[in-house]
């Protein structure tokens, strides 16, 4: 155990978390909050604030580890830290009640996955098509579409759209901030839903892609209330997450270089705290020392 303790310690001085300020990361996430269209003066609160955060100090280490220089790495954590802003807005209740019904029914709930089940459904539609499709029964269940009920399908099926949107509303604060959305941070951010858009795109633009999804999927497998409200999950694996990283890399979606360097840095103990944090403040004995076996 000292031996690891050493290892994480020199591990933490070569590597920094935060590329951005602090009070820069809390404007930045401070994006996630929205104000409510139903309840007039009201904010709905960033839901996923937290998960953003773990996942853009992840995606740092990992982009450092990989040589990636310093500036790129800054606008890299940036893009991580709004990576979710399409889901701006997001109703814990109503969400988790629509997408928990459309499992229970082995609904797809990814563009890319509604697309080859429904391959009629034109490109970027796909949350219209959910609803002619789906609408008439999820009001019979007491759960009718209305335009608010369609923004949290739009929040999984149009989350391309959706994100353009959020960035639009909040394009006077970056640019107040001197911060430039280039199109490769967008790309980067859509790369889990969309792969295809990366398609003709630098190979350093995917694998960054790949970091910010090989991450951010370890830190939702990770994370106690997201996996509640998200995925109907009533427990937290990383053995289940390390297995999904892997069938990832297997389908192409991530390089082994990149799971590789996710492992290696999860082995050393580099990101304990953050994941004992998503795990709601602890970590078995059990639990480490599987992550300490990943090496």
């Amino acid at each position: 155990m000292r031996s690891t303790s050493r290892t994480t310690s020199a591990l933490q001085s070569s590597y920094t978390y935060l590329l951005v300020s602090p009070s820069l990361a809390g404007t930045l996430l401070k994006c996630y909050d929205y104000p409510h269209p139903l309840k007039s003066h009201a904010i709905i609160r960033g839901y996923d604030k937290a998960h953003a955060f773990r996942t853009a100090k992840m995606c740092a280490v990992v982009a450092q580890h990989l040589s990636y220089e310093h500036s790129r790495v800054r606008q890299f954590q940036i893009a991580c830290l709004l990576h979710d802003l399409g889901r701006a807005g997001l109703d814990r209740r109503l969400f988790g009640k629509i997408w928990s019904w459309a499992r229970s029914r082995n609904i797809p709930t990814r563009p890319a996955e509604w697309r080859s089940r429904h391959p009629h459904s034109s490109y970027g539609r796909e949350t219209e098509t959910f609803v002619k499709t789906y609408g008439q029964s999820l009001a019979e269940e007491g759960l009718p579409l209305t335009e608010w009920a369609c923004e949290q399908v739009e929040m999984r099926l149009g989350f391309a759209r959706r994100h353009r949107r959020q960035l639009k509303r909040v394009k006077p604060l970056l640019e107040s901030l001197g911060i430039r959305w280039l199109p490769w941070m967008e790309q980067v951010t859509l790369y889990y839903y969309y792969p295809e858009k990366l398609a003709k795109s630098p190979e350093w633009v995917r694998e960054l892609g790949e970091i910010l999804v090989a991450c951010e999927q370890l830190e939702a497998y990770s994370n106690r209330r997201r996996g509640t409200d998200y995925y109907v999950r009533s427990k937290e694996s990383f053995r289940e997450a390390f297995r999904y990283l892997d069938s990832l890399k297997r389908q192409g979606r991530l390089r082994a270089k990149v799971v590789k360097a996710v492992r290696q840095l999860t082995a050393s103990g580099l990101f304990d705290p953050i994941l004992k944090a998503a795990r709601g403040g602890i970590l078995s004995r059990r639990e480490q020392q599987f992550l300490r076996s990943l090496q």
